[in-house]
């Protein structure tokens, strides 16, 4: 018996590291609105309430709160996303392209997780927790460049670009006393990333052969996250998570794109969460994060449209993020617990940026989240969430998202997205 569980186990674990890269766009920023899918149900608050081993993803601290349990998960991730372009640049007549409904290849994702931890004895615990930390992807069919940049004939149909980022996070969790804890999770990021359709801006670009349309590539990087948990009163607990920069192997195929030639560093993030018992049946978390997007100058450099792989060369232009994640839990029945949550973020492109972040929309800002567990006979927990991201538009200032382009004629980009998702997990306490 027990071997079958251990190879269950590690079954689930190579599924989950070979799923978890399939493409995602992610939602506050390109980070995901959660990790776990009980969290998740919550908006992601979950920094000062662990409830899952997933829990090393957001507060390592909360590893050694959850006891031994492993949980597996996927969750399908539905983006709906819509842009338009608009150009008059006396080469050619003003020409505009919307991606509403049609000029998108897939936009359907499955992301898996894992996770899995072990009581050492009632001080310590070690665990993994296996997770896409986020990502982007567009794929367009449509010229959206070519026509405005070159008044020539498009020679760009297939537009877009595709991040994936996976972690990998071994974690030791410590109990100081009966109120607080401490934890530490090293990870391990595996990410990779493919460019299309961009060749218009290679005489803008300090290597032209590295820019785009060079295939995918791979990228490794260490890093770890320190987290505490610590009971204040009897029915208010507190929590503090910090991930400093993960330095990331530079995209050398994409020098010429990727500002610093091509390096695509994770940023800093850190977050205080509160978590409130009202009743003895139901729980309120509050989490509120900070992103440091600006920390990386391929995401925060102003799209200048010049220089594109240089250290001052043009980004994304995207900036910090101050996250609110706001969720409920409650004890329906012995057997059902219900949750809800709502996860709000400022997004962090600013309405002169628009132009070049028509293959990076990362504009919704206002989440919404339902969830359940109901607990089985045999001990097994079935856990499911829904999450709907608002739409939410960014009218492109005409002429200053394409500030700097000099030849090239100034333009205008509105960028949106909306989002759903659902997710489903089992785990098990042993």
């Amino acid at each position: 018996m027990k071997n079958n569980v251990k190879n269950s186990i590690l079954a689930a674990l190579g599924i989950a590291v070979i799923g978890v890269s399939i493409p995602a766009e992610a939602t506050n920023g390109y980070f995901a609105h959660g990790y776990g899918i009980k969290a998740k149900g919550m908006a992601g608050a979950g920094v000062a309430y662990s409830q899952d081993a997933l829990a090393a993803a957001t507060n390592p601290a909360g590893m050694v709160n959850v006891g031994n349990r492993w949980d597996v998960g996927a969750e399908l991730f539905i983006p709906d996303r819509t842009a338009t372009t608009s150009w008059g640049n006396g080469l050619a007549a003003a020409a505009t392209f919307d991606g509403n409904g049609s000029g998108y290849g897939e936009a359907w994702f499955l992301i898996p997780e894992f996770g899995y931890n072990r009581m050492i004895d009632d001080t310590y615990s070690l665990g993994i927790s296996v997770f896409g930390n986020g990502g982007m992807n567009t794929s367009y069919t449509a010229p959206i460049f070519s026509t405005g940049l070159t008044g020539a004939t498009p020679t760009n149909i297939d537009t877009g670009i595709n991040l994936e980022q996976l972690f990998i996070s071994p974690t030791l969790s410590i109990k100081l006393d009966e109120n607080n804890s401490l934890g530490i999770a090293l990870n391990v990021v595996y990410q990779r990333f493919e460019a299309k359709g961009l060749s218009d801006f290679t005489v803008i670009s300090t290597s032209p052969a590295n820019l785009t349309d060079v295939g995918v590539e791979d990228s490794y990087g260490f890093g770890f996250r320190l987290g505490w948990q610590g009971k204040l009163t009897n029915t208010v607990t507190a929590g503090f998570t910090y991930q400093p920069r993960i330095n990331m192997k530079p995209f050398e195929k994409y020098k010429g794109l990727f500002a610093e030639g091509g390096d695509f560093d994770i940023p800093t993030n850190y977050a205080l969460g509160l978590a409130w018992q009202a009743t003895p049946a139901m729980t309120v978390a509050l989490d509120v994060e900070k992103i440091k997007y600006s920390q990386i100058k391929s995401i925060a450099n102003p799209n200048t449209f010049a220089n594109l792989g240089a250290a001052g060369g043009a980004g994304f232009g995207w900036e910090d993020m101050d996250i609110i994640k706001l969720g409920v839990a409650y004890q329906y029945s012995k057997d059902l617990v219900l949750r809800a949550g709502w996860n709000h973020g400022g997004q962090p492109i600013p309405a002169t940026q628009t132009l070049f972040n028509v293959i990076a929309p990362a504009t919704v800002e206002d989440h919404i989240t339902l969830g359940f567990t109901w607990t089985m006979k045999n001990g097994g927990e079935l856990s499911g969430f829904y999450m709907h991201a608002m739409d939410n538009t960014i009218n492109g200032v005409p002429g200053g998202s394409a500030v700097g382009m000099g030849a090239f004629a100034p333009g205008a980009a509105d960028i949106g997205m909306s989002q759903d998702s659902i997710g489903i997990a089992y785990g098990k306490k042993f």
